[in-house]
């Protein structure tokens, strides 16, 4: 429950959302122009390097350890990454080769428990993360405007532009990556 304004937050509570979300829930501009699209483009395709920095020399029993109480490890979030984006990067293609398409989003929570995801080695995900986002950058940045007023249809969400999903997952990108590097932070690593 929200609490009002006259109420100070739980520290507790505060302490978990700083956790969850290390840089601030995903809120984009009312208006997304050129610059923030280049600039997402760009989060996209740094995200790679910055997924190895992040997880170079952490041993299993750091890939195994959650980011936060209740959350996913280390290695269950770089597994997700390719798994996430990969959809999106479908839905992008999706968008701009049919007229509005209804996605299915995948089950994360459900695929973060799946035993490659559990115990697998990261290496393969973090390959993949590389080779994705060259394509997905590289493709990106071939569209025009119009482009990214293209939109298609999510189950739960409604009718998403592609601008929008850009922030999104440039958001997201910078989102677990700080889940690793704020963990690191707090354990010493």
């Amino acid at each position: 429950m929200a609490s009002s304004s006259s109420e100070k937050p739980d520290p507790v509570d505060r302490a978990s959302e700083d956790l969850r979300y290390p840089i601030g829930p995903y809120s984009p501009p009312l208006i997304i122009r050129r610059a923030e699209r280049d600039a997402w483009i760009s989060d996209l395709e740094a995200l790679p390097a910055n997924l190895r920095n992040a997880v170079a020399g952490l041993r299993d029993d750091q890939l195994d350890k959650p980011y936060r109480p209740g959350g996913w490890t280390i290695r269950q979030v770089v597994h997700h990454i390719p798994d996430s984006h990969l959809s999106a990067y479908m839905f992008v293609r999706l968008a701009l080769t049919e007229q509005t398409p209804t996605i299915k989003p995948i089950e994360e929570t459900a695929w973060a428990e799946l035993p490659d995801a559990k115990a697998g080695p990261i290496e393969p995900s973090l390959a993949l993360t590389d080779a994705l986002h060259r394509r997905w950058v590289m493709l990106l940045r071939s569209l025009g405007d119009d482009d990214f007023k293209r939109s298609f249809r999510h189950p739960d969400g409604g009718e998403l532009a592609l601008d929008w999903t850009l922030g999104y997952f440039a958001w997201h990108s910078r989102h677990h990556v700080a889940h690793v590097l704020s963990l690191r932070k707090r354990e010493g690593w």
